[in-house]
């Protein structure tokens, strides 16, 4: 039994998959945990890369010949305020006096007054001052072969951290995660090292991060909006508890698996 499902340990979408983790290997979890990350990093990239960048690239192209941000104040040759570039999910303004005269229905609107820029959005704003000292090149012929060099290098910097941190945390919340199972297992009548609770505590984080590939593609094709990505974001943590309470439930007693039997387990 225990060898057939280390051999089935591969499938992290249903509980008895899910359950299967607790007596593979660690390689195996972290391989699967692997694909899975990719997934998830794949999503945040393609978003940037269809969704943000070509704002980005269009509102270079609609910044002055000249221009900078120097000694934390920006140098506008342009009209003022003005939409540099719009799109479904941010959009470039330069509003000198914070105005509010130019508004834009994107779901991010960053917008940049004469000390600082402020980003706006449905959750509220965020304002900051230019840093002192700071010098940056605010027009075309700078900017314009800067992020055409840097695109592929951003969206590749992207990936990797997106893959850091999500091993970091699922490794955080398999440690937070297996004293519950453990419990769970034992009252079930399924005895589990805490080593192979960790294992089942991250394989049943994977559904919770499938659910995130599919909602930030969604929300990449526009069938999500801001808020919904944000719930489906919040809710996807539900999903990782559901797997950890059923999954235990799909293996084998513990007298049919290590000949150890619950002592609380009732006798016949």
């Amino acid at each position: 039994m225990v060898n057939s499902l280390v051999q089935s340990a591969w499938e992290p979408i249903t509980p008895r998959g899910v359950a299967t983790f607790a007596r593979a290997s660690y390689g195996r979890l972290w391989v699967v945990q692997f694909i899975v990350a990719l997934l998830v990093a794949a999503s945040v990239v393609w978003v940037l890369n269809g969704g943000v960048f070509p704002t980005v690239r269009e509102a270079i192209r609609q910044l002055p010949n000249a221009g900078d941000i120097r000694n934390a104040k920006l140098d506008w040759r342009g009209t003022s305020p003005v939409m540099l570039a719009e799109g479904s999910i941010v959009a470039f303004t330069v509003d000198l006096d914070h105005s509010g005269d130019v508004r834009s229905p994107a779901h991010f609107q960053v917008e940049f007054g004469k000390e600082e820029v402020t980003v706006h959005s449905l959750f509220g704003y965020l304002e900051r001052r230019y840093p002192t000292g700071w010098l940056m090149a605010f027009n075309r012929p700078e900017l314009e072969p800067k992020w055409g060099a840097w695109e592929v290098p951003i969206l590749g910097i992207v990936m990797l951290v997106t893959l850091v941190w999500l091993f970091f945390a699922w490794s955080v919340l398999a440690t937070l995660y297996a004293v519950p199972v453990w419990l769970i297992a034992f009252f079930a009548n399924r005895d589990l090292k805490f080593a192979e609770c960790w294992r089942l505590a991250g394989a049943a984080l994977m559904p919770a991060a499938l659910v995130m590939v599919v909602s930030i593609s969604l929300y990449g094709l526009g069938a999500l909006d801001l808020v919904a990505l944000a719930f489906v974001g919040g809710g996807h943590v539900v999903v990782g508890w559901i797997y950890l309470f059923v999954s235990p439930a799909f293996l084998p007693p513990a007298g049919d698996a290590s000949g150890i039997k619950n002592p609380f387990a009732d006798k016949k």
